[in-house]
C-alpha cells in the first residue's frame, strides 16, 4: 500500500494542486495524509483549506493553523476543529501523525539531534509502527527497530524568510520505505535524504515559530 504524505503547505495552492495530481495519477496512492500548517505566508489560504476539505484529506492542526489569516468562517471553523494528532491503521500497521512532535505542535524533530534509541522509545510509547511529523520543513526518514519516523518536508514553493525543501513523500507499506519527491521538478525520481536543510536550529524551533 502506498500512502501520500504532505505537510506545511502554507497557502501555496498551486503547489498543493500539483502534488495532489501527482499522488492521484502518477503515484496512484491509496490515501493521502497531511501533517498540518495549511496556512501562513502563501497568497491562497482559503483555496488551500477548501481543497483539503473537498478532498477529505486527513489532516492535523499545525501551529499556523491556529490563526485565521482572513479565512472564510467555514474554513476558520474547520481549522479550529482539526485534531492535534491522529491515529490510523493500514492493515496490520499503526500510524500516528502530528505536526511537530507528539504532544506539541510548536517543536520539531531533527534526525541529527535524536538517537535511534529515543525514536524506538517514541514508537513503543505510542504503540505504532509509523510516526509522521512536519513543522521543520526538513525531510526526515529514520528506519529503526520498531518501525519508522518520517517527515515529508514542505511543499511551499514561494520565496520566504527561511529555507524550505519543496518536497512531499510516499510511504510504502509493508516495506516501511519512504520516498521523497521534488514539487518543482517534472522528474519522479526519489530524492536522497539529507540534502534539504531548511533552517536546522538545534532547539527544534525557528525564531518565527515555524
Amino acid at each position: 500500500m502506498d500512502i501520500g504524505v504532505i505537510s506545511d503547505i502554507h497557502g501555496d495552492y498551486r503547489a498543493l494542486e500539483r502534488v495532489l495530481d501527482r499522488l492521484d495519477h502518477q503515484h496512484h496512492v491509496s490515501r493521502i495524509l497531511c501533517a498540518g500548517d495549511l496556512i501562513g505566508r502563501g497568497p491562497e489560504q482559503n483555496r488551500v483549506v477548501q481543497l483539503i476539505r473537498e478532498r477529505n484529506i486527513q489532516t492535523v492542526r499545525g501551529n499556523h493553523d491556529e490563526w485565521s489569516y482572513d479565512l472564510s468562517a467555514d474554513n476558520a471553523s474547520y481549522l479550529k476543529h482539526l485534531p492535534l494528532d491522529w491515529r490510523g491503521e493500514f492493515g496490520e500497521y499503526a500510524v500516528y501523525m502530528c505536526h511537530g512532535k507528539p504532544g506539541n505542535n510548536m517543536w520539531g524533530l531533527y534526525r541529527d539531534h535524536i538517537s535511534d534509541t529515543l525514536l524506538n522509545m517514541m514508537l513503543t510509547s505510542l504503540r505504532v509502527n509509523v510516526l509522521i511529523t512536519g513543522h521543520t520543513h526538513v525531510p526526515l526518514y529514520a528506519k529503526v527497530n520498531q518501525g519508522c519516523v518520517i517527515n515529508p518536508g514542505s511543499i511551499y514553493t514561494f520565496k520566504s524568510v527561511r529555507a524550505t525543501s519543496h518536497t512531499y513523500g510516499v510511504l510504502r507499506l509493508p516495506q516501511m520505505a519512504f520516498d521523497l519527491y521534488d514539487v518543482t521538478s517534472n522528474a519522479l525520481t526519489p530524492l536522497p535524504f539529507g540534502n534539504h536543510h531548511g533552517n536546522n536550529h538545534s532547539n527544534g524551533k525557528h525564531p518565527d515559530e515555524r
